[in-house]
C-alpha cells in the first residue's frame, strides 16, 4: 500500500511538472494560432496553423515588415495578424492612388497583394508615438488594420509575438518571411 501511494504521488508530481512546463512555454515562449480570414493573403492563407514566437520581442523591438500578432480588443480572445509598416517615430501617409509614404519617402515593398483603394485614416498623415506601430494586412483591400479606426495604431504592450513558423498545411510548412 505504501509503494502504491508513493507511485501515485510520483505520477501526480510528474503530471504537475508537465502542466507547469506547458503553461510556461505557452505563456512566455510560443503558442499555436490559426489564421482566419484572407487579410494576409498571399503570405498567409485562412486555415494556416502558425507558431507565434513570444520570446523575440523580449530582446528587441518589432521591425518594419515583421508579421505580428496582437489582440483585436483587450480582454477578448480574438487576435489579429498583420505586417508592421510604420515603427515608432515614423509618419505614415497613403495617397489617393494607394502609395504608402513613410517619413515623406515612398515605401517600396512587395508584400501588398494589390493597390490600396481606401487609405482610411492614413489619408491624413499619422504620426506614430514612441510605442506605436502602423500595421497593414498584405491583402490590403480585405484587411481591417491601422487604416481602420476600430483597429488604429498598435501599442507595443499589445503585441503578443511574431509569426514564426507555418506548421500546417503540411505542403506549406516553413518559416514566415519578415524582411
Amino acid at each position: 500500500m505504501k509503494a502504491f501511494l508513493k507511485d501515485i504521488l510520483g505520477m501526480s508530481l510528474y503530471l504537475l511538472g508537465i502542466l507547469v512546463i506547458t503553461y510556461l512555454v505557452i505563456q512566455f515562449v510560443g503558442q499555436r494560432t490559426v489564421v482566419q480570414g484572407d487579410s494576409m493573403e498571399n503570405t498567409l492563407m485562412s486555415g494556416d496553423n502558425l507558431i507565434v514566437d513570444k520570446m523575440t520581442y523580449r530582446f528587441h523591438e518589432p521591425q518594419r515588415y515583421d508579421v505580428i500578432v496582437f489582440p483585436y480588443q483587450k480582454g477578448k480572445n480574438t487576435y489579429y495578424i498583420k505586417r508592421v509598416i510604420g515603427v515608432p517615430g515614423d509618419s505614415v501617409y497613403i495617397n489617393e492612388v494607394g502609395e504608402i509614404y513613410i517619413n515623406n519617402e515612398r515605401l517600396l515593398e512587395t508584400y501588398g497583394k494589390e493597390v490600396i483603394l481606401d487609405p482610411g485614416m492614413a489619408a491624413d498623415t499619422i504620426h506614430l508615438g514612441s510605442d506605436e506601430y502602423f500595421v497593414l494586412g498584405d491583402n490590403r483591400n480585405a484587411s481591417a488594420d491601422s487604416r481602420d479606426p476600430s483597429v488604429g495604431v498598435v501599442k507595443r504592450d499589445d503585441i503578443e509575438g511574431r509569426a514564426w513558423l507555418r506548421i500546417y498545411p503540411f505542403d506549406s510548412i516553413g518559416f514566415i518571411k519578415h524582411d
